[in-house]
């Protein structure tokens, strides 16, 4: 009996796998806002982001192919840090994605549900949930984001005043 039962939970944990690796959700569901759940370097402990860990990120995908992405922290004494890592274009079509014009990517983004991604970048498992926030934190964020493409004509000046 203990073995047929163990057969069978093998059975239906095989089963899920596959299951959860042939959901298949529409491209255009990717639009909107996200939040990493987890992440995981290989040979490290996972990460869970949140509360806990005082560490996010965000990433926003908008219908018409605008991308911003930004880390999130809290400090010591819980104010939230926002630092914009990138802000660009992306694109997503049939499992390919690219973001920032580099080489897209068979399968970056796996789906795991409509409201869940699971993916791999540089050695990197991420988890992304698909949230819902108020228009003006989207707007900050992204806002923030924008200022990493600093105009040549500044990037120049700054040069000339800080890196003599």
């Amino acid at each position: 009996m203990k073995k047929a039962m163990l057969v069978l939970a093998m059975a239906l944990m095989g089963a899920m796998q596959v299951s959860a690796q042939n959901v298949k959700v529409d491209d255009k569901e990717l639009i909107g806002t996200w939040l990493m759940e987890s992440m995981q370097w290989e040979g490290e402990k996972k990460t869970v982001c949140g509360k806990e860990s005082g560490y996010s990120q965000f990433k926003f995908y908008g219908a018409d192919g605008e991308y911003a992405c930004a880390e999130l922290a809290l400090t010591r004494d819980g104010k939230v840090v926002v630092m914009p890592h990138e802000y660009g274009t992306y694109t997503f079509k049939d499992g390919w994605y690219s973001e920032m014009g580099r080489e897209a990517i068979k399968d970056a983004i796996v789906w795991v549900d409509k409201t869940t991604t699971k993916g791999t970048w540089m050695k990197r498992h991420d988890i992304w949930k698909k949230v819902t926030m108020p228009d003006t934190v989207v707007k900050y964020i992204v806002d923030c984001c924008k200022t990493k493409n600093t105009p040549d004509n500044i990037q120049q000046q700054i040069k000339s005043i800080f890196f003599k």
